[in-house]
């Protein structure tokens, strides 16, 4: 047992989802990710199971970990009980504390996530706002979504959902700042401001600074692909 799994052992998640896996592959053999990814939910167990920190490093060093979508389809079917969906949060979460989601292209885009769904959540209350989608960014939308785009101050109107309103209808209104103090409280009070952090402190580290944190950030919202910012070679 190390380091790694003993931080990882310390996760809630942990404590709900791992039971006695039995490495029998039911999780794998009806994942949906694994049809298209280099990915096995029982092979995270595996690991995980293994208490090997060289393994555990590796794996949360991966793009492996991030591929998992959440369907939890693994939970319904497992016949001990366990919840690989849910060992794959503890690890994620486990990367970004380690600063390790930096080492992967698909751990990378967890600071567009952050800085797009979480900075939206922290400022607004919400995930995703409606002008988020830039029609350049999502050409399969169509022209329908450009025209509203270019006209939605107006067209939220005509329909009764205006915008940046306190407690008017809809994803764009104004949360009562009383409310978003305590949503901003809970955030602070569960570690996810400091998971937050993490991801920018680790992006930071990985790219060498702030400045190319800027840049990758700027790369994506220029290219809406996080794999055209190239990695400066450390010398």
């Amino acid at each position: 047992m190390g380091k790694l799994y003993d931080e990882l052992s310390k996760d809630i998640e942990i404590k709900h989802s791992m039971y006695a896996c039995m490495d029998c592959g039911t999780c794998t053999a009806l994942c949906a990710a694994a049809e298209f990814y280099d990915y096995s939910p029982r092979e995270v167990m595996d690991i995980v199971q293994s208490r090997d920190d060289e393994k555990i490093k590796e794996l949360i060093s991966s793009n492996k970990i991030w591929y998992c979508g959440q369907c939890l389809s693994c939970k319904q079917r497992c016949p001990r009980g366990n919840n690989p969906g849910g060992v794959i949060l503890a690890l994620r979460r486990l990367s970004e504390k380690t600063g390790l989601f930096a080492e992967s292209e698909k751990g990378r885009q967890q600071l567009i996530a952050k800085r797009l769904f979480g900075d939206n959540m922290l400022k607004r209350g919400y995930t995703l706002l409606a002008t988020n989608p830039i029609p350049s960014h999502f050409p399969e939308l169509g022209e329908d979504w450009e025209y509203y785009h270019e006209h939605i101050k107006e067209m939220r109107e005509w329909w009764g959902v205006p915008m940046d309103l306190e407690n008017s209808p809809g994803c764009h209104r104004m949360v009562p700042e009383k409310d978003m103090e305590e949503l901003r409280a809970i955030y602070k009070a569960t570690g996810a401001v400091d998971l937050m952090n993490k991801v920018e402190e680790g992006m930071a580290k990985k790219l060498g600074g702030k400045e190319e944190v800027e840049k990758f950030w700027q790369s994506y919202q220029d290219n809406v692909d996080s794999r055209l910012y190239k990695i400066k070679e450390k010398k």
